[in-house]
């Protein structure tokens, strides 16, 4: 199979890391608009599979020439660009699947592709990174083994293994979508309801082995497609991992305003957005840089099985690749990206038109796949025995 990739920034780099030590995969293009990082990238990966192209993405000609090349489309530019990306893949009739992008409606806009796709003989899948991604996959995989869904919760964070005061974290995708997380509503399932809770809300603590007490609390995007998905059950909800006290720092700068996408200062007679000078600020201060990152996630389903109660519960635990310098974001999500894409280009996902991950990709398989590459989600069950 040949793969295209688009943005050769950390996650499509890291894709292709994994990509061309398929034996499957015969060709994979990396695209981007600065190709020097790419070209850079190619010479210390010294393989004769990848080939390095310029692309400027606003360019829909260009950007179809170069999709065209490929048998799979890893979509990894950012998220504005995954409803055009998935268009143009259904027009020309190739396979598809990005990295997600919830807010503002863009896993939206390319669901709506499901009968044009499905007619093109394509599969389209988005939300492929971990939360939305992974956490899905695993979700769908729990439920497919109850026979009755009541509950799922998600829980996952990428945190530094070593934090650093004030806010003890550090960024490991942009800063920008930070902001959206933390400002944007979540939406969870209560009571078997849809309903809107403000992110930074309701704070929980949650321990993992080694890194303790943390807590957790709401931020949007993460239940992504699985409200809709399971929309029957009475309770579903995604909660992001941090170290104590961070939602608490966070939630003063959403009450001030300095996180809003709308407010705006006159400094010196220039309009200024405040936003955008609390990211230029803190951009820089929360770089992970050289120091390692860790992902934890947590994934339980509830429910019935056999006609008893029961929950099957999925944890991880992984941390920066010191040896190839690959944060454990990059492994969680680049080797997710990958996997699937390789799962829809050798013939293991045969289902054609726009789906969420939770509902075509087989958790078993991506398990033994995560694993092969150093990742390792461990399933626990808990069931409660009836009563002789």
């Amino acid at each position: 199979m040949k793969v295209v990739v688009l943005g050769a920034g950390l996650m499509g780099k890291e894709a292709v890391r994994d990509l061309v030590k398929s034996d499957d995969v015969t060709k994979v293009y990396l695209a981007d608009l600065n190709t020097r990082p790419a070209e850079d990238f190619a010479e210390q990966l010294m393989s004769d599979k990848l080939d390095i192209l310029w692309l400027d993405a606003s360019n829909d000609l260009q950007l179809q020439e170069v999709m065209a090349l490929g048998d799979v489309v890893i979509n990894a530019l950012f998220y504005t660009f995954n409803e055009k990306v998935a268009k143009i893949a259904v027009d020309i009739g190739v396979h598809s699947i990005d990295l997600g992008g919830h807010i503002g409606g863009a896993t939206d806009a390319v669901l709506e592709l499901a009968e044009k796709a499905e007619a093109k003989g394509v599969t389209i899948i988005p939300d492929l990174g971990v939360a939305p991604g992974m956490i899905n996959i695993l979700a769908g995989y729990g439920a497919g083994k109850l026979d009755k869904i009541d509950t799922i919760k998600l829980y996952v964070g990428g945190i530094p293994v070593e934090p650093e005061l004030p806010l003890n974290y550090n960024v490991v995708f942009s800063l920008e979508g930070v902001f959206d997380h933390y400002t944007d509503p979540s939406h969870v399932i209560r009571d078997g309801e849809l309903r809107e809770i403000p992110s930074l809300s309701e704070v929980e603590s949650i321990y993992f082995d080694k890194y303790g007490e943390l807590e957790a609390f709401h931020t949007s995007g993460g239940t992504s497609t699985l409200t809709k998905t399971f929309k029957d059950i009475q309770t579903l909800e995604y909660k992001t991992i941090r170290y104590p006290g961070h939602a608490e720092k966070f939630q003063l700068l959403v009450d001030l305003g300095l996180l809003s996408r709308d407010n705006e200062v006159n400094v010196d007679g220039k309009t200024v957005k405040v936003r955008d000078v609390m990211r230029e600020q803190l951009s820089p201060q929360l770089r992970l840089g050289d120091k390692s990152d860790a992902v934890l996630l947590r994934v339980s389903v509830s429910g019935e099985a056999h006609g008893m109660p029961a929950t099957y519960e999925y944890n991880l635990v992984t941390e920066k690749d010191l040896s190839v310098n690959e944060t454990a974001m990059a492994r969680a999500t680049a080797n997710t990206i990958s996997v699937v894409a390789q799962m829809i280009g050798n013939g293991t996902i045969t289902k054609r038109g726009v789906h969420p991950p939770e509902t075509i990709v087989p958790g078993d398989q991506y398990i033994e796949e995560m694993k092969k590459r150093g990742v390792m989600i461990e399933e626990t069950v808990k069931t409660q025995q009836a009563h002789v």
